[in-house]
Parts: structure tokens; sequence; C-alpha cells
């Protein structure tokens, strides 16, 4: 499982040889991202290089499918132990499904209108016109490329969340 680290940099040239130290150490150029201030962003950073602008629309879909599960789920439990709705336990999971199927909609349709997790927790140093380098890697790469990537300027930040969280 592929964990995303966040490192600072204050000018495109040092995101550049940044991103260079980490391909050099063995990241994939399609773990790589770069996260700017608007401005920036079109003004100077290669295209193929931006970070998805997308919200937080997986890890919110996820939350509404586990979220809506449990929520029929236990509706639907509870349906049973009344004997008068003649609910089954198929009855059971079929509100399961549908009640995850609406949770997990409505929290993708929730999370797409909420900025990425990384944007959110440092908009104060996008906001200051530094450029935000994103490295997706297992473990062992991560430990393998942060020297490289700090002797080449960048700024580690306090992020070390999973992937498929953000």
């Amino acid at each position: 499982m592929k964990t995303r680290h966040v490192f600072s940099t204050p000018d495109l040239d040092t995101a550049k040889a940044a991103m260079q130290a980490a391909r050099a150490a063995g990241i994939d150029p399609d773990d790589l991202s770069l996260i700017a201030r608007s401005d920036i962003e079109l003004e100077t950073m290669p295209e193929h290089r931006h970070k998805e602008a997308g919200g937080d629309f997986y890890p919110a879909a996820l939350r509404g499918l586990v979220g809506g599960g449990a929520t029929g789920l236990l509706a639907g439990l509870i349906a049973v132990a009344i004997p008068p709705l003649g609910l089954t336990f198929a009855g059971v999971a079929g509100i399961t499904l549908a009640s995850a199927l609406v949770g997990g909609w409505s929290g993708a349709m929730e999370g797409a209108a909420v900025p990425d997790p990384v944007r959110r927790k440092f908009k104060s140093e996008i906001d200051a016109g530094r450029i935000l380098l994103v490295i997706d890697g297992d473990k062992d790469a991560l430990a393998r490329v942060e020297a490289p990537v700090v002797q080449a300027g960048a700024t580690p930040l306090p992020f070390d969340t999973l992937k498929i969280l953000t």
C-alpha cells in the first residue's frame, strides 16, 4: 500500500530538482505531483505534473459506504426483531446494500466539493507561494528518497497518510 509524503519547495527550480532527485532514487514519475497557487500552476508548472485538484471524493465515498452499510444493517436487524414486519435476513441484506450504496453516493457527492487533504492542510504554504512536491510510495521507497529530496532543497512537511485516504 502506498503512502503519501509532502515536501515544500521555495520555487519551481527547487521543485524540479527535488523531483529529479526522487526519480533518481527510484520513484515512478506517475507517483510525483506538484501543488501550487493557481497563478503559479497556470504560468510556470508543466501541465502533466499538476496534482489533480479533485476533492475528497474517494475517501468520502468510502466513509459513506461504511456508514450507510452499518446504518442499513442496524435498521434491518431491528426490523427482523419486530415480528409483524415479517422481514427476513435476505431483506436485511437488501436494506444493508441499498443503504451502503446511498451512503457511498451521497458521501462522494459531498466529498467532491471539499478540497483534497494536502491542499487543506498546507493552505498557508501554498498561499505563501511555495510549491509542494507530493510523493507516493511504499515505506521503503519513501525512506530511500527523503534524503536526496531534502538535499535538493525541499523541506519535509508533517504528512504521512495512506494514498487511498487522500
